[in-house]
């Protein structure tokens, strides 16, 4: 039973059938000016104009990548170096790709200030405004966190970027596909195709077109010069087709539900934000004594799959970010697992799951 839909989740058939199709009846280089490249451009162009309306953004500014690590690098990096300012705001509880992205720019003379989260698992969003100087450039606030799955205030702190001249970027891996994106007016967002059901190994980013943006690698010829190789046409095809459908959020809450109701006498934590800044599909927990490494191996013997953070960062404390970014001591954070929902989940895996976590609380107990 499969409870990480967070770190990637399975390919869906109508996804896997585009991209059969697509591969073998679609193969040219699509930068080629023969007829054959051409029918992979207009294939290409058809998926970034898909992606572009379910992120409610304008087809001109989406650019195909090999992941969304890669679309954090790409975009951070080009929005900070073209900012003529030389100060970052962003969170402690980011992805690995945006901390790796900073330390390079930190390297190149700028500051950054990553702020730390409510107990609530939030970025506040009067910190954010109270952390902006005249030097600050960027802001890049996720808008879903992978860890435990609050919901950040992107859509406030972009327009507050906005009035103060400071490009905003979000991470929105995590939400694209899930959730609405259209009310964030963002200077530039990052998206992932495995984690709707389409390829791993492709990604976009979403980069104003309204800014003329400086390229981390000059001279490439490929997306229009932001991003090197030839792009991956069946992959982008996959992509934008598993975008077009999305699991219920009406489902997912149902499911939430059930699991909070199956553990309600346990002593099983809760690691969450308010019901109106939560995504109901990935859910922290902890269960006190009891490391999250031993938790994810004992369901994994019962073929329960869950994680203990993010799947980048599984082995090192980074995987934990949420959790110390909410002020939580490390002892505490190293009790920390995370479990997330999706599309094929059912109530009778929930409730096995439900049953599966008392037993192991249970036994932590006895110990």
């Amino acid at each position: 039973m499969y409870f990480d839909y967070a770190a990637t989740s399975p390919m869906k058939k109508e996804a896997l059938d585009i991209y059969i199709e697509a591969a073998g009846c679609f193969w040219g280089n699509s930068s080629s000016p023969h007829d054959e490249g051409t029918r992979a451009s207009l294939l290409l162009e058809r998926s970034r104009a898909l992606i572009a309306e379910r992120a409610g953004v304008q087809k001109e500014g989406i650019y195909f990548t090999g992941s969304g690590t890669e679309g954090n690098l790409l975009a951070i990096l080009s929005l900070a170096r073209s900012s003529g300012k030389k100060h970052i705001i962003t969170s402690m509880a980011e992805h690995t790709s945006v901390h790796s992205a900073m330390s390079v720019l930190q390297s190149e003379g700028f500051s950054v200030t990553k702020l730390p989260m409510t107990g609530e698992g939030i970025v506040a969003a009067e910190a954010v405004k109270a952390s902006i100087t005249p030097q600050t450039g960027l802001i890049s606030i996720q808008h879903i966190n992978p860890e435990i799955g609050t919901i950040q205030p992107v859509e406030e702190l972009a327009v507050e970027a906005k009035k103060r001249g400071i490009f905003f970027h979000t991470d929105c891996v995590q939400s694209f596909g899930k959730m609405p994106l259209h009310s964030i007016h963002a200077d530039a967002m990052t998206f992932s195709a495995h984690k709707v059901g389409g390829p791993k190994g492709c990604g976009a980013i979403y980069l104003s077109p309204f800014h003329a943006l400086k390229p981390v690698f000059p001279g490439l010829t490929h997306e229009k010069g932001v991003r090197g190789g030839t792009v991956d046409t069946p992959a982008a095809a996959a992509f934008a087709e598993a975008a077009q459908t999305n699991s219920s959020l009406e489902k997912l809450s149902s499911l939430r539900r059930l699991l909070k109701q199956e553990l309600k006498d346990s002593s099983i934590r809760w690691i969450e934000g308010p019901d109106s800044k939560q995504y109901p599909g990935v859910i922290g927990m902890c269960i006190p004594g009891v490391e999250g490494q031993l938790v994810m191996l004992a369901l994994n013997a019962r073929n329960m799959f869950i994680s203990t953070g993010s799947a980048c960062d599984a082995s090192s404390a980074s995987g934990m970010k949420a959790a110390l970014a909410m002020g939580m001591s490390m002892e505490e954070a190293r009790q920390f697992f995370r479990v997330s929902f999706g599309s094929e989940t059912t109530e009778d895996e929930v409730l096995q799951l439900g049953q599966a976590l008392i037993h192991v609380a249970k036994q932590a107990v006895v110990l």
